[in-house]
């Protein structure tokens, strides 16, 4: 919780945040919390979870771990 007048940045902060990781993570991040509002057990929600992870793994796992290892940001866009 913030003050109502904190809200907008601190909004931006998330929004921000958000841009700097992969496109493909938060696409199957957003498409698996709406799934699991309607799953039909925990096993559903996990199984879609790792659908998410294998998908996401490739080529943005090797930007991130060599920006990592560069102490720089990830670009995510040119994937």
């Amino acid at each position: 919780m913030v003050p109502e007048a904190e809200l907008e940045a601190m909004g931006q902060n998330l929004v921000d945040e958000m841009m700097t990781m992969s496109p493909m993570g938060l696409r199957m991040t957003k498409e698996g919390l709406n799934i699991s509002q309607d799953a039909s057990s925990l096993e559903a929600v996990a199984a879609m979870e790792d659908r998410g992870q294998v998908l996401c793994i490739g080529p943005y796992l090797e930007e991130g771990g060599k920006a990592f290892l560069e102490k720089r940001k990830p670009n995510y866009e040119d994937l």
